[in-house]
């Protein structure tokens, strides 16, 4: 019996960049401090909480989870998966393609191109703006949903509808 999967994909929030600091180390500037909370709250509010985190390792996507998970309550399972740094489409659909069976609602946060390119590659179609508005940007702390019918295993380029696309934002 095939049941309901939702992919929550998350850029994370605005980094900072820092004189003499690797890629990967970069921190969140102020306005990303904002806007990771922002996105938790509208990730709550709309009732997409997901059961399990994919999470590239870099400090900025990391504390984007942090900051987001504390608006959660219970915050989910978070794994840090290495390979969703630079990840291509291709590898990011197989970190999604080994999520286990019993987890319904994804979310994964992760770096632009590559975000954006999978929400794309995904989406058969979307309601209202969400697919043309994707098309446009996906700019940092964007969310995008993606629903489907099938197993994890079984998700295929333009097979998804694309539901939802945010950007939220925190307050000054």
């Amino acid at each position: 019996m095939s049941s309901l999967r939702r992919l929550v994909v998350l850029r994370h929030a605005k980094s900072a960049r820092p004189p003499d600091v690797a890629d990967h180390e970069r921190p969140l500037a102020p306005r990303g401090r904002r806007d990771a909370p922002a996105a938790g709250r509208w990730l709550r509010d709309a009732d997409w909480l997901p059961e399990l985190v994919l999470c590239s390792t870099s400090q900025r996507t990391r504390e984007t989870w942090d900051l987001a998970a504390a608006q959660l309550g219970t915050p989910p399972p978070a794994r840090y998966e290495p390979a969703l740094y630079a990840a291509t489409v291709p590898e990011l659909l197989t970190a999604v393609r080994e999520v286990p069976a019993h987890v319904h609602t994804l979310l994964l946060i992760g770096h632009n191109p590559s975000t954006q390119d999978l929400v794309l590659t995904l989406a058969g179609d979307g309601l209202g703006d969400a697919l043309p508005r994707t098309q446009e940007s996906f700019p940092t702390s964007a969310i995008a949903v993606l629903t489907w019918y099938g197993t994890w295993q079984a998700i295929e380029p333009g097979k998804a509808l694309l539901t939802e696309m945010v950007v939220p934002r925190g307050k000054k």
